[in-house]
């Protein structure tokens, strides 16, 4: 995970048979929201990003299977809240 202008990013391949709709997404801002970094994600790595905290915000990503999501994550806990992220999309928001 490099350091990017201070933020730690990182990236998984959204595997799950529905990709990142209503369900997924309030799985994946919940737990952004149980950290004090700020969590951003995006489809590209070079945006446009959005708040992961945010579950409007996630929900229009829509984004389908297959799709990579960017994660940028800037604070005391931002190494623990990207590997947790991560974990959660490559282990199919445990719906599978």
């Amino acid at each position: 995970m490099p350091d990017i202008n201070g933020a730690l990013t990182g990236k998984a391949e959204l595997t799950n048979a529905i990709g990142l709709h209503a369900r997924p997404s309030v799985k994946l801002t919940q737990l952004a929201k149980s950290f004090q970094s700020s969590i951003e994600l995006a489809t590209d790595a070079a945006g446009p990003w959005v708040d992961a905290k945010s579950p409007v915000k996630v929900m229009r990503v829509k984004a389908p299977k297959g799709t990579v999501l960017h994660f940028a994550a800037n604070g005391p806990d931002a190494e623990t809240a990207l590997s947790a992220i991560l974990g959660l999309i490559e282990g199919k928001f445990g719906e599978e």
